[in-house]
């Protein structure tokens, strides 16, 4: 697998985050259709309660067209965070529009994910998206204690396998976007054996 060879070093932080002391990793790898000019990057960092997470996109042509909950936000101009402890078989995906509306699921694989959803999301992980001159981004967190509902031993320790994705399959220009290669013929971003390293500092 052509997998990063440095991991990303997600760093501490005293309450909230200082982005602009935070390093940023760019989802770089352009797949299955042409490059398009669109560009992608992510920053994460944690306290003692939240892993943050900051992912924006450069990007002209914007789709925002969802905002019900359980919606499927990859259709739209979409940024997604894929996660796992490096010990685990299960993982999240959280994937966001620029209206905010998240979808998230919990599972082994596309065909083995329960679809998650609470009333208090927007809340509850703090969601926040913001138009920029050359695109859009958001921010959000999420806390430890709902990471322990799924992983009841986990903490902000070791590895993460995960990757950072950016999609929009009815956008005027449709394109994929990943940190980590995914070895596909056609676009499946549920892949967690192509996942690539994060490392908690």
């Amino acid at each position: 697998m052509d997998e990063i060879r440095n991991p990303y070093r997600i760093r501490s932080a005293a309450g909230e985050p200082d982005w602009a002391a935070v390093p940023e990793l760019e989802a770089g790898r352009i797949l299955w259709k042409p490059d398009c000019g669109i560009r992608a990057f992510g920053q994460f960092c944690y306290d003692a309660q939240f892993l943050f997470v900051h992912l924006r996109a450069v990007e002209e042509n914007i789709r925002a067209e969802y905002t019900a909950p359980l919606s499927p936000v990859f259709r739209d101009s979409c940024l997604e965070f894929f996660f796992m402890p490096e010990n685990e078989d299960r993982y999240f995906n959280f994937e966001i529009n620029p209206n905010g509306c998240l979808h998230a699921g919990f599972g082994r694989g596309r065909g083995d994910r329960t679809v998650l959803y609470r009333r208090d999301m927007d809340t509850l992980f703090a969601i926040r998206p913001l138009k920029t001159p050359d695109g859009w981004e958001v921010f959000y967190r999420i806390p430890l204690s709902f990471l322990r509902l799924f992983w009841p031993d986990f903490t902000f320790t070791g590895n993460l396998r995960a990757n950072v994705y950016k999609c929009g399959d009815l956008t005027r220009q449709e394109h994929y976007l990943a940190w980590n290669p995914v070895a596909s013929e056609t676009p499946d971003f549920h892949r967690p054996q192509d996942f690539g390293l994060m490392t908690f500092e």
